[in-house]
């Protein structure tokens, strides 16, 4: 039997947060290129967010040293009010790999709890297809299809809930692809003055 895994960050909450993303779980350590939400540096999340708002894809990684620039993701995300964590606190890994299809959720996460601390938040935007199918089974509510959003009910407040493509190269869209749907979620970002 694998070993459960408790889940290796704290929760990303800026203070001005307008939207929360939730993936499913980080990778294995031995995959990270920071410690941070996404840090494998073959995800392309801040590939999408560079292409995006920079015409970059490579705006967020350092290339010489095959890594992300954590501190220009930090600054980012604090800037449009972003927050990050995952559906499960523990998992157990079925296979030592980073794919979703190979993890057992063993706790899911208090999103409640992560919602309290982000007042001003609206959407809660997931980011893969375990992620949308453990946020939909906790709140037993629709599920958007991909690149689209339903309305969810938490803590008496409602939400817009959009489930984008998958960041994991392993999902079959290319980058410009994953950017286009990831565009509709540009308006939710708080901008601060």
């Amino acid at each position: 039997m694998n070993s459960i895994e408790r889940h290796p960050l704290q929760p990303y909450l800026p203070k001005n947060a307008t939207v929360l993303f939730l993936g499913s779980f980080p990778p294995p350590r031995k995959r990270w290129s920071m410690e941070f939400f996404y840090p494998n540096i073959q995800n392309d999340m801040w590939r999408i967010w560079g292409l995006i708002f920079f015409n970059d894809p490579n705006h967020f990684v350092l290339l010489k040293e095959k890594k992300f620039d954590y501190q220009k993701i930090i600054d980012f995300c604090n800037t449009h009010g972003l927050a990050f964590y995952d559906t499960a606190s523990a998992v157990r890994r079925l296979q030592e790999n980073a794919s979703d299809k190979f993890l057992e959720v063993v706790q899911p996460t208090n999103i409640e709890a992560l919602l309290s601390q982000i007042p001003d938040c609206r959407a809660i935007v997931t980011t893969g297809e375990k992620a949308t199918d453990v946020l939909v089974s906790t709140y037993q509510c629709a599920k958007p299809k991909v690149g689209t959003c339903e309305r969810i009910q938490i803590n008496s407040q409602e939400y817009a809930f959009y489930r984008m493509p998958s960041s994991s190269r392993a999902y079959p869209l290319a980058l410009a692809q994953k950017a286009e749907a990831y565009k509709l979620l540009v308006s939710l970002f708080h901008v601060q003055n």
